[in-house]
């Protein structure tokens, strides 16, 4: 078992909860994830309503006074496919949305097991493909639109990938991969590992078993679903796929981003010795700001206006 950075074993006992499963689903949920900050007066927010079966929320966030056209970013949040809220991704507009002159949308996804697959990744597609379809009316750049997302947000984001490929009605520039989870089989050693952080074995089974519901354990399970299930991955978007050594996501990450690149789909992987998963809440440790920085090196060349 590969240790956890130093300075992040020190605050490990900050982490307010341990295994999630049925029981301690929601008083985690009543908790919520990561801490509330002061939001910017240099962004503006805007919800909207698109309206489908059923209607689904989404939070558009953009630079005040920017009139242009501008790169957008649809962003999805994490938490095992159990947790989290569209709410996640506003610190992280706040910072990028006046830094890179970007539009950011955050989608509402609903969440598992209350709504098992494929609810949650209809949910993302419906926000993203109005999002292109409406880009005059939010004032952004149609061919300057690339997803992303964390943890189980980077799974819905490769799956919404090879959804968007397959369907043809959204071209999409690029992928933001963040520790993203990609296979229910749960197979590879890292996923294995006892004494994981944040997110344990156990953890992880109970958010694929409430995402894929009866699917859960067979071979019937969708690519869109599972991703690393996903036989051929030629024609999707650039890729940036990041995750921490003490991660059980590491190797069916590092396996994600072998075959993009054997797929012919250029995609930069970066493995961060000591990190763990969910390396951000330790946002102040070294090896979080480097994690973060490789991110924002590697975003802020897909949001330039330069043609690809």
């Amino acid at each position: 078992m590969l240790e956890v950075d130093k300075d992040i074993a020190e605050l490990l006992s900050m982490v307010p909860f341990g295994t999630i499963d049925a029981e301690t689903l929601p008083s985690v949920r009543s908790a919520g994830i990561g801490a509330r900050v002061a939001l910017s007066d240099r962004v503006e927010r805007r919800d909207h309503v698109v309206p489908g079966d059923p209607d689904v929320l989404i939070r558009i966030h953009r630079p005040v006074g920017v009139q242009d056209e501008l790169p957008c970013l649809y962003s999805i949040h994490g938490g095992g496919y159990v947790l989290g809220t569209y709410e996640m991704d506003d610190a992280r507009f706040d910072a990028w949305c006046p830094k890179y002159s970007c539009v950011g949308v955050s989608v509402e996804y609903r969440l598992a097991p209350e709504t098992p697959f494929p609810g949650p990744l209809d949910d993302c597609y419906l926000g993203l493909k109005w999002v292109y379809e409406h880009h005059q009316e939010i004032g952004i750049d149609p061919d300057h639109l690339g997803i992303g997302g964390t943890s189980a947000g980077g799974g819905l984001a490769a799956g919404l990938a090879l959804l968007a490929r397959d369907r043809g009605e959204v071209p999409l520039r690029y992928q933001l991969l963040d520790c993203p989870m990609l296979d229910d089989r749960q197979i590879t050693p890292s996923s294995q590992l006892d004494g994981l952080h944040i997110w344990n074995r156990d953890s992880n089974s109970f958010g694929w078993r409430s995402y894929l519901g009866d699917l859960y354990d067979t071979p019937d399970v969708p690519a869109y679903a599972a991703p690393a299930r996903a036989p051929d991955l030629s024609g999707l978007p650039e890729a940036y796929v990041c995750v921490g050594s003490v991660d059980g996501f590491r190797d069916e990450d590092i396996e994600y981003a072998t075959r993009l690149n054997q797929a012919g789909v250029p995609a930069e992987l970066h493995v961060h010795p000591g990190a763990p998963h969910g390396v951000m809440l330790f946002s102040e440790s070294p090896v979080a700001q480097r994690y973060a920085h490789g991110i924002e090196n590697w975003i802020s060349r897909q949001l330039s206006q330069e043609a690809p």
